[in-house]
């Protein structure tokens, strides 16, 4: 009996300190340094299953293309005015910052309420097909149990309505 008193004293010091930790921006992680559009591309899906991107088929060989596979966004008309409204619904989102605002791009982390896990969430107009390109990556973790899809899809229904 005494074991399992040690034991659940041990799991609520832990659980506090992985509480407190992220409070104090432990697990937010660090900023990565290869966003962006490159020959366009965003950078490809994380190697781990905690990611998505619209471009995952572009790397066949990739171990998560297919856990990291979601559609583009799609926009009728203006791709700048698209892009306009995209930020606007960024701007309204509950723990994300727009960090990067620019015609053809949009860059946003998106952190969580308790432990300040950071997500880094991206749009690319891809005028050519006339969608908006997307990707969102945990910086931690193995996996991210649905939070990345979740949150585009909630960004599409948003965008779409």
């Amino acid at each position: 009996m005494k074991l399992l008193s040690i034991a659940a004293t041990l799991v609520i010091a832990l659980s506090a300190g992985v509480v407190i930790g992220g409070q104090v921006g432990i697990l937010s992680g660090k900023t990565p340094e290869n966003l962006g559009v490159n020959a366009g591309k965003l950078h490809p899906p994380s190697l781990n299953p905690n990611s998505v991107s619209s471009q995952a088929a572009l790397y066949p060989e990739h171990p998560q293309r297919e856990y990291a596979s979601i559609s583009p966004l799609t926009y009728s008309g203006d791709g700048t005015a698209a892009m306009s409204k995209l930020a606007l619904i960024l701007k309204s989102q509950k723990g994300t910052k727009l960090i990067t605002s620019q015609p053809d791009y949009l860059y946003a982390q998106s952190t969580t309420a308790v432990l300040k896990f950071t997500d880094d969430v991206e749009f690319w107009l891809d005028g050519q097909n006339s969608v908006i390109q997307v990707r969102s990556a945990s910086r931690l973790g193995r996996k991210d149990f649905g939070v990345n899809r979740a949150r585009i899809e909630a960004i599409r229904a948003q965008f779409s309505s």
